[in-house]
């Protein structure tokens, strides 16, 4: 989904930004949000602004190559990465980048995260994969993050977060927030012993569920054997 009008965008964009800043997804000036227009532009979030106090006026609007066609603000830094994302899923219409501690933490591992460690995980989830190492702002991360955005629902940022992406704004929020709340909920299946997985049956089951709600992409994450 795309949005079109302009102030809906943005009032999305600025909701997203407090509610990121408020759970302590992104601290400071970090994390970055975008919605892409029916007419291809893309707004976008400014660098060096804390995401939970901006105003609409600090917003930047961006053709699909990255001019700016509206807004005085510098643009943020990985604004790149949003526009790979978009050029390579032009269904989506919201992108949202946060710093989310448990999140950033596990994608300094650079492994993918595909444990069915709850029925929400499995529905609502998926595989969540990591994109390699790359220099903040670059098209090398751009890219690495871009080629997931078909697939799955978002992927980690290799030393660096998540990203996550929908058909709007408030879809990729929700979905970094289940992401962080996986990965927190893995944490404390590890501090209490070893994490017992959904089943392999249990996983077919939920097959069914996913294609009642409506939920398409994402992957399935690995379950055990009903014997283990």
């Amino acid at each position: 989904m795309s949005y079109q009008n302009s102030n809906e965008a943005r009032q999305a964009i600025l909701e997203a930004g407090r509610r990121l800043y408020q759970r302590g997804y992104v601290a400071a000036n970090d994390g970055n949000i975008s919605a892409r227009m029916a007419d291809g532009t893309i707004w976008a979030t400014p660098t060096g602004v804390s995401k939970g106090f901006m105003t609409p006026e600090m917003l930047v609007r961006l053709t699909p190559e990255g001019a700016v066609v509206e807004g005085t603000w510098r643009v943020s830094s990985e604004i790149a990465m949003h526009l790979a994302i978009y050029r390579e899923n032009p269904a989506l219409g919201g992108v949202v980048h946060s710093h989310a501690p448990a999140a950033t933490a596990y994608a300094s591992l650079g492994k993918p995260f595909d444990l069915a460690i709850s029925l929400e995980t499995a529905v609502q989830l998926g595989v969540i994969p990591c994109a390699p190492y790359a220099v903040t702002g670059s098209p090398e991360l751009a890219e690495a993050a871009a080629q997931f955005c078909r697939e799955y629902h978002g992927a980690f940022l290799e030393h660096h977060g998540a990203v996550t992406w929908g058909a709007d704004v408030m879809q990729a929020l929700f979905r970094t927030e289940s992401l962080e709340h996986t990965v927190t909920m893995y944490e404390h299946m590890l501090a209490l012993g070893t994490p017992r997985l959904l089943t392999e049956r249990q996983l077919e089951e939920l097959e069914a569920v996913r294609r009642r709600l409506g939920i398409t992409g994402g992957g399935r994450p690995r379950g055990r054997e009903a014997s283990q």
